[in-house]
This record gives structure tokens, C-alpha cells and sequence, in this order.
């Protein structure tokens, strides 16, 4: 069964100390690297993400979707909130999958419940997506196939004698 991960993507913005210092000056920027942890994670844990950003309070905001890296970003319409979005995603994909919604505000959380997913507070994400980070390197960093081979672990006077016979 696929795992959903759906984001409030403002929400998760102001509640992450990382973003102390850019979301105040360069939201776009916050964005932008929220887009490309989360890109990121997916990838590691072939996860379906989908971030969403409320855009209810600009004018003539209209609901789109990009697809970027390997998620879906959901910027919501004008007068539309990111929880009404998400709730109507949350019934969507609870048909498909689990999921797993990530925000702080508790009547949201409520909502979600009720529709079937389980919740993350931004501080949970955050402590799953460095687990995640932490598993993937310590993957990574494990030995080549070919290093678990016979030959490499032989001494070196017993590798050249097993060469001199295969030779003859």
C-alpha cells in the first residue's frame, strides 16, 4: 500500500527553526528549499508528497498544481485555505494509500482524522525526514559488492600464489 504524504507547506515553513531567518525576508526562497527537502524524501522513501501553499489572501490567486522534482505543489485559490485543500486531497488519497498529513493545527488534525489519515506535527516530519537522511547515508556508505569478494579479504602472499596456479 503507497504512503501520501501530504504538507502544509506554510505551516510546516513558520513552525521549522531552519526558516527562522529566510521566511520573513524571502518566502519564496523558504519555498522553494521546503520543496526540495521534501523532493528529497520522497525520492528516499518512495513516498507520494504533495505540498501545499495557501494563496487565499492574494488577489486574483488561482488554484494550480506544479510538478516539481518528483511531487505535486498545490498553490490554492484565491479565498481558498490550504486545509480545504488538503481536506478534499485527504479524501482523495485515502482511497489510494496512507496518509500521512503534516501540520500543527489541531482542528486540521481533527479533520484528517476523521477522514481516515494519521497526522505528523511539523517537529514528527522533521525527525522523520533526519532518520531518513541518516538510513539513506549509512546506505550509501556500505561497502561495494565486489569489497565482500574472497580475493580482496586473502593476504597478500596467499592472493599471488592463487594467481601463480590460475596462470599456469
Amino acid at each position: 500500500m503507497p504512503n501520501y504524504y501530504v504538507i502544509d507547506g506554510y505551516n510546516v515553513i513558520h513552525a521549522w527553526p531552519e526558516f527562522e531567518n529566510i521566511r520573513e525576508t524571502a518566502l519564496d526562497h523558504a519555498r522553494d528549499k521546503l520543496i526540495s527537502i521534501m523532493a528529497n524524501f520522497a525520492a528516499a522513501t518512495e513516498s507520494h508528497v504533495t505540498v501545499v501553499f495557501d494563496a487565499h489572501l492574494v488577489k486574483s490567486g488561482i488554484e494550480h498544481m506544479e510538478k516539481r522534482f518528483n511531487i505535486k505543489v498545490y498553490y490554492t485559490s484565491q479565498g481558498e485555505t490550504a486545509d480545504a485543500l488538503i481536506e478534499r486531497l485527504v479524501g482523495e488519497l485515502s482511497l489510494k494509500g496512507r496518509v500521512y498529513v503534516a501540520t500543527s493545527d489541531w482542528d486540521e488534525q481533527r479533520i484528517i482524522f476523521g477522514r481516515g489519515a494519521y497526522r505528523l506535527t511539523p517537529k514528527e516530519l522533521a525527525t522523520l525526514i533526519k532518520r531518513i537522511k541518516k538510513e539513506t547515508r549509512r546506505h550509501a556508505a556500505t561497502d561495494l559488492p565486489a569489497e565482500d569478494y574472497l580475493e580482496n579479504r586473502l593476504q597478500d602472499e596467499v592472493r599471488k600464489k592463487f594467481e601463480q596456479w590460475r596462470r599456469s
